[in-house]
């Protein structure tokens, strides 16, 4: 491995807190969706909507599972690349330095290192997408369908739908940052 294609020694340890931010937060996401799937919505008594014109109807239902699924599955994709760039680091480092001492360093292929950040951060961007689109499902079976033009529906949507995206933004610009450096 040349030295121009490694991480700078004392790097490592950013990276790998780094990860461990990467792992943590999808951990907490990870845990919104499961709450969320343990939430019934065929449940009648949990309607905030009593106009039977505005009840979301099955498919809705069925959608809000689906997201939650495949949220789920983004970010535990998300995680395990980062958990693999985590070993491959410590990898690294007990296959360079011998010494308890030496935490800090380590020799670490960098395009691999950029493109599994990148991997890892494609699954957590999905991830939100998902959730994203499955809390949407959720103001539609709580507070009615988008089609019917409620304004309560509508007040819960817009900021998801404000709030999210320019977050994701910050996110994508950020990785992309992070990957041509």
């Amino acid at each position: 491995m040349s030295d121009a294609a490694a991480v700078p020694k004392l790097a490592t340890t950013i990276h790998v807190t780094a990860l461990d931010g990467i792992v943590n937060v999808n951990s907490l996401f990870t845990l919104a969706v499961f709450v969320g799937l343990a939430w019934n919505p065929n449940d009648p008594d949990n309607r905030l909507n009593t106009d039977s014109n505005c009840q979301a109807g099955k498919k809705t239902a069925e959608d809000l599972v689906a997201f939650h699924v495949y949220s789920f599955s983004s970010f535990l994709f998300s995680s395990l690349i980062a958990l693999c760039l985590k070993q491959a680091i410590r990898l690294a480092r007990s296959a360079h330095y011998r010494t308890i001492f030496s935490f800090d360093l380590a020799h670490v292929n960098r395009t691999a290192l950029r493109v599994g950040y990148l991997v890892s951060a494609i699954g957590s961007f999905s991830g939100c997408v998902f959730l994203m689109l499955a809390l949407i499902n959720v103001v539609q079976i709580k507070l009615g369908t988008l089609s019917c033009g409620s304004s309560h529906s509508y007040g819960a949507v817009v900021p998801l739908l404000i709030l999210v995206p320019s977050g994701l933004l910050i996110y994508v610009c950020t990785v992309f940052y992070a990957f041509t450096q």
